[in-house]
């Protein structure tokens, strides 16, 4: 009886491991797609010169992205494209934001 009950215990513990990772997962794709959204819509605004409303979408990036799990090298790169895309957001140079972000987006999307 107790070869029964640690097996139905073992059990009951591998579903519990599955469900929290399988959440933990969802959780982190939810926030790669979010941030992937804000570089987007940031790079928009870029594209169209509207500086004030990229630099809104670089902070929600920012903030989002602090909450990705996984290749932590991957993402502190893509993050400091973002920062350099906010830099030169500031200096109004259309150009040089416009490839630092799209350089974040191809990182964003390999995770």
């Amino acid at each position: 009886m107790n070869i029964v009950k640690k097996i139905a215990l073992t059990f009951s513990i591998a579903i519990s491991l599955a469900t929290i990772s399988a959440t933990a997962f969802a959780e982190a794709s939810a926030e790669i797609s979010e941030t992937i959204t804000h570089v987007e819509q940031a790079l928009a605004d870029v594209n169209k010169s509207d500086f004030s409303a990229a630099v809104l979408h670089l902070k929600a990036a920012r903030l989002s992205s602090e909450h990705i799990t996984g290749n932590e090298a991957v993402v502190k790169q893509a993050n400091a494209n973002v920062i350099q895309a906010q830099i030169q957001s500031k200096f109004g140079d259309v150009q040089k934001s416009a490839d630092e972000l799209n350089k974040a987006l191809v990182l964003y999307k390999t995770l």
